[in-house]
């Protein structure tokens, strides 16, 4: 057989400024050999001519700079989200609209649970969509007044338990931490905010976390992204990276030929974190899974009002969030990774913790010097011009949850922020236009794995109750593209490997079953994904 393998198209669009478009591909050794029309690759010696996808539209192998590996194994656990979803298996799981909902969703499962000392976890819940009461212990407590029962809200940063855990595990009047909030007469309601205080539901929280790591869980991850035409994504903020056992697991899977992805991985950074570990890891490292780089969380989530925001803060003079890093430590803590060399992504939702974040990159920058550092602000939604001018200037990204608009845009004009800032939420028009390196991402399982609806979003901007939000905030189709391939691959320090289809490049490919750029681009999310190419090797979608 030969070792060139040419691919005629529909269309081609390839993220190369150099060639913007093509007929074919040719293939050889897993990387892009050449790309033009077939008259122009005929050149080519002792090739073969693959039609597979002679009626299919084909770009660069999406990349998702900003999800995590339990977004395959959250499905182990009972599905209670608002908006309908599928699972790695493809069956589609319907939302829950109320509090009844979550609580019949709740019911059915702890009725198949044989152990009386099992736990009930549940993840995806967000009261926020929810009108009259906010979902607390004592709800809970209507489907099991003696089980443990964890509840882990869409957003990952809150947890809402009944009365059994707490009184299990020993969360009374007398717990004083952070993030317990309490009733009028000094009790714990059942809702703990940010991992300190969710640490506190003891064993069922280490067991919701555990049974992720499985390693059936890497697996479904890999499916979600076949079926999303991803083939690249991370896994932001991991805190076993440097464990021997978990890079062996992941090394086991992902560097097997059957694993339909590749994978960076980001270490979660905080003050016990071992830099020598971390950039021991390295030497691990492949073409398909990458080690090395590191995360910090600054703050909490804008949805559970755990954010941290500049003045005027949340609606009704809401309590400002939460600092998962107090500010006067964040340079301390990036110091040895900055002069290590190290990539550094931080998550920064509010634009309260943006300022943190700039402001010790500045001071570090200036400490030591370095060129081409790439550090990302992650989320990046409430970013504001002057803090993106800012980020231009130090030579850093920006990383917009642009799936925002769509999921949450409703609720952050009437409870959160108000309509204004609301407008200028995950503001990819005013990045681009500054000039910042931009990419755009699902935070899966925060969202959906589906990178051709974080594109829609930013097109769009539309709501889930149909207004559009920020209209002067859309960006066009093509730029929506761009961010989700060669910006994302730019960000994760791959874009001399994957992100567009060029010669040398790795044969990465999303394969569309249309084309996105004579579709309506309403209708861009709704564009059916084939499957996808990882080094050459063919993944059709099940």
């Amino acid at each position: 057989m030969s070792k060139t393998v040419i691919y005629p198209a529909a269309a081609i669009y390839t993220m190369d400024q150099s060639r913007p478009t093509a007929q074919a591909v040719a293939v050889r050794d897993g990387r892009f050999l050449a790309i033009g029309s077939l008259d122009e690759l005929s050149v080519l010696d002792d090739y073969t001519v693959d039609n597979t996808f002679a009626t299919h539209t084909l770009l660069p192998g999406f990349v998702e700079a900003h999800s995590h590996s339990y977004a395959g194994g959250l499905w182990m656990h009972t599905y209670c989200g608002f908006f309908d979803q599928t699972d790695p298996q493809g069956k589609t799981w319907a939302g829950c609209k109320n509090i009844e909902d979550v609580l019949n969703r709740l019911r059915q499962a702890e009725a198949v649970l044989l152990d009386p000392n099992e736990p009930l976890l549940a993840w995806g819940v967000d009261p926020i969509y929810f009108e009259g009461e906010h979902l607390a212990g004592s709800h809970l407590d209507q489907v099991s007044a003696h089980r443990e029962i964890l509840v882990m809200h869409a957003s990952l940063h809150i947890a809402t338990v009944n009365n059994a855990l707490m009184t299990a595990q020993g969360i009374t009047p007398d717990t004083t931490m952070e993030g317990v909030p309490k009733d009028g007469a000094g009790w714990p309601i059942g809702e703990l905010q940010e991992p300190a205080a969710m640490s506190l539901a003891g064993k069922p929280f280490r067991s919701f976390w555990g049974r992720l790591r499985a390693e059936h869980a890497i697996q479904g991850l890999g499916q979600l992204a076949n079926q999303a035409g991803i083939t690249t994504l991370t896994d932001l903020g991991n805190p076993t990276s440097t464990d021997p056992a978990t890079i062996a697991q992941w090394q086991k899977i992902v560097n097997d030929s059957q694993f339909p992805a590749r994978v960076s991985i980001f270490n979660m950074g905080n003050p016990a974190t071992d830099l020598q570990a971390v950039t021991a890891t390295r030497q691990k490292s492949s073409d398909k899974l990458r080690f090395g780089h590191v995360k910090v969380v600054l703050d909490g989530s804008i949805q559970g009002y755990t954010a941290r925001l500049n003045w005027p803060g949340y609606l009704n003079d809401r309590p400002n969030g939460l600092w998962l890093v107090p500010p006067e430590q964040v340079t301390d803590l990036l110091r040895p990774f900055h002069e290590a060399g190290l990539l550094i992504h931080a998550h920064c939702n509010g634009d309260q913790a943006v300022d943190v974040f700039l402001d010790s990159v500045q001071e570090l920058l200036t400490e030591t010097p370095r060129f081409d550092h790439r550090y990302t602000v992650q989320h990046s939604q409430l970013t504001t011009p002057a803090q993106y001018k800012r980020i231009k200037s130090l030579g850093m990204c920006a990383n917009i949850f642009s799936n925002h608009t769509w999921y949450w845009g409703d609720q952050h004009v009437t409870s959160t922020v108000g309509p204004d800032r609301a407008a200028r939420m995950n503001s990819a028009r005013t990045a681009l236009d500054l000039g910042v390196p931009l990419s755009m991402h699902c935070d899966a399982p925060v969202t959906p794995l589906g990178s051709l609806h974080v594109a829609w979003s930013a097109v769009n901007r539309v709501t889930s109750s149909g207004q559009t939000l920020g209209p002067k905030e859309r960006i066009t189709v093509y730029e929506a593209l761009q961010a989700i391939t060669i910006g994302a691959a730019y960000q994760l320090k791959m874009d001399h490997e994957i992100g567009s289809i060029a010669p040398g490049k790795f044969a990465d490919l999303a394969v569309l079953k249309a084309d996105p750029f004579l579709e309506d681009p309403m209708e861009l999310r709704n564009i059916g994904v084939w499957g996808t190419m990882l080094g050459g090797k063919t993944f059709p979608s099940a």
